[in-house]
């Protein structure tokens, strides 16, 4: 089948490797996407093992409308009844891109009514119609005249792992942490440390890679889950791959500071939730005030003024960049942040900049090699 994950601009890549990594063929990278084939197996493994996607979905049909009764027709001809029963509920997503179907609301109504009078047609009943939490969701993209339809098969944002439990504020989104790890080539085999942890997204992800852990846990409420197709028995084989292959321990430390104690307790609570406070060392302290520095890759992500307001954002930068330079000679660090101009006072040439998207804000992901001396 084809198989499209979604994700945040400008970790097309990492997302790419991580498909291949799983075994999908045909992979060709897309805009915010990755357009792929695999099997079922595949399928399910994409939502339980992808770091990086936020969403997973298959499309099911593609045709031409040039208007809505050619779009309530080929909706109506698809064989729906073999996708989901009376008992599961149902929502439309639109995406209209044309100047045939002006509003992307009417089309979806025309969607979905062409389903429900399917099924009333051959059981005489309406299946549920739930706009907020749906059983079985399908995604409805028109552009111009060309409609493709697909389903949903992980049915909430993938960034939700399960274990904020105490957010802090502007917290850093699961995916977009686990990104910036794989962009980074961090090895797995090294220590890694986050001085402004926050509430732990970082050292979470860090560790769930260094344990060779799925992305999700076992229950998580995937759509494919009510599918009238669904494999409990190939899911169970994976779930039962995946256990056998994930450590309990790693040669490495994962350290996370905050001088912050409201964040530090987040980070606390989200560790214990995540199954991981044997694994993430955790102490309350000031970046600036680390005498014992220890080895490994440094990744934060900083305050920055968009939301989090910092007296002079710009000095703040510039003193972690001296800190850097005088404090952890040998290492790298790579620092995350969606204030470009602050990030350029650090004072150190990056190695390696790279350009993401944080949602709506433009952001910048450095790479600083700390060296002793003069480079």
């Amino acid at each position: 089948m084809e198989i499209i994950a979604k994700t945040f601009q400008g970790l097309e890549e990492v997302l790419a490797e991580e498909i291949k990594d799983l075994g999908g063929t045909n992979v060709e990278i897309l805009n915010r996407a990755v357009k792929y084939q695999g099997d079922t197996a595949l399928l399910y493994k994409s939502n339980y093992f992808l770091r990086t996607a936020l969403r997973v979905i298959t499309p099911i049909r593609y045709d031409k409308v040039l208007n809505e009764n050619q779009l309530y027709k080929s909706v109506y001809n698809y064989p729906w009844e073999e996708i989901f029963s009376l008992k599961e509920s149902f929502s439309i997503n639109p995406v209209v891109n044309s100047t045939i179907f002006r509003h992307s609301q009417y089309a979806a109504l025309k969607a979905k009514d062409a389903i429900a009078d399917r099924f009333r047609d051959k059981y005489d009943k309406r299946p549920n119609v739930n706009p907020v939490n749906a059983h079985i969701q399908i995604d409805l993209h028109i552009r111009e005249n060309q409609m493709t339809i697909s389903l949903d098969s992980s049915g909430f944002s993938l960034h939700m792992r399960g274990y904020r439990m105490y957010p802090v504020e502007a917290p850093l989104n699961e995916v977009m942490a686990a990104g910036l790890i794989l962009l980074s080539g961090w090895d797995n085999k090294t220590n890694f440390i986050d001085p402004m942890c926050g509430s732990g997204t970082l050292l979470i992800e860090a560790a769930r890679m260094a344990l060779n852990r799925p992305a999700h846990r076992a229950d998580a409420p995937f759509s494919f889950k009510n599918w009238s197709n669904f494999d409990k028995l190939l899911w169970d084989s994976i779930l039962q791959d995946a256990e056998e292959k994930s450590l309990q321990t790693a040669p490495i430390e994962i350290i996370g500071s905050d001088k912050s104690l409201q964040a530090l307790r987040a980070a606390e609570t989200n560790v214990v939730e995540a199954g991981l406070a044997h694994f993430i060392k955790l102490e309350k302290r000031d970046l600036f005030a680390y005498k014992e520095v220890p080895t490994g890759l440094w990744m934060t992500n900083p305050p920055y003024d968009e939301r989090l307001k910092l007296e002079d954002d710009i000095a703040f930068y510039k003193q972690i960049g001296d800190w850097m330079k005088h404090n952890i000679a040998g290492s790298e660090m790579w620092v995350f942040s969606g204030n470009i101009e602050a990030l350029k006072s650090v004072g150190l040439r990056p190695s390696k900049k790279i350009k993401l998207m944080n949602g709506p804000i433009e952001a910048g992901f450095h790479k600083f090699e700390i060296y002793e001396g003069s480079k």
